[in-house]
């Protein structure tokens, strides 16, 4: 019987032939420039947003690339937020060096529960994006996060990696980025009731990811 990861592999291995066919025919090296993140709205309805720093010594890690941290408040909820962290790496041809996991793990957080879950929000299509509930001493967040290239959005590294391999043989582009997001859990709130509001906050995000994130 083949393994899940013999099959991947089988099926990667024929997509980047298909690549290099579609690489032959069409060459292009065209990559419409995104819009700067630091233009990404501080206001979305009922929500303001203000910038978290990224210290010098984190970005230097992260490589070239542009990135936005914000924690936006909600105005009509008293100590209702939420952190976007937005990531666009403009010509990287591998993943991210520090995966979402691994910087919680550092930041001290364990994950409590980690699944997928399947979004679709207003004129979008479904997509998978990873599901964290995590901890730190008494404090709980729900985290979703998922990476994107060209127009798709997964869960997976493995397919994050495959894409972009794909993509850099057939359109010789290697941007991609990650879309993160996480709220505290309140007093007395279930997971549920915050991934609500998580829901609610990235259904607003999301139709103005196009602006700033080539597909």
């Amino acid at each position: 019987m083949i393994s899940s990861n013999a099959r991947f592999v089988t099926v990667a291995l024929l997509m980047a032939v298909t690549g290099l066919f579609l690489h032959a025919r069409a060459h292009s090296d065209f990559a419409r420039p995104s819009t700067s993140l630091k233009s990404f709205p501080i206001e979305l309805q009922n929500w303001t947003g203000e910038d978290i720093p990224i210290p010098d010594e984190i970005l230097k890690s992260l490589g070239p690339g542009e990135f936005l941290q914000r924690m936006y408040k909600d105005r009509t909820i008293s100590e209702s937020y939420v952190n976007l962290y937005l990531a666009y790496l403009p010509n990287r041809p591998a993943l991210f060096r520090h995966l979402p996991q691994d910087c919680l793990e550092g930041s001290g957080w364990s994950a409590l529960q980690s699944t997928e879950a399947r979004l679709l929000f207003a004129g979008g299509t479904p997509f998978s994006a990873n599901r964290y509930v995590i901890a730190k001493g008494s404090e709980r967040q729900i985290v979703l996060f998922w990476y994107s290239i060209h127009g798709r959005r997964v869960a997976s590294e493995d397919w994050m990696h495959f894409y972009l391999i794909l993509d850099k043989l057939s359109l010789d582009r290697s941007d991609n980025a990650l879309i993160r997001m996480n709220t505290e859990l309140r007093p007395g709130e279930t997971p549920e009731q915050a991934e609500k509001r998580l829901l609610a906050f990235a259904g607003l995000v999301d139709p103005l990811l196009n602006n700033y994130i080539p597909r």
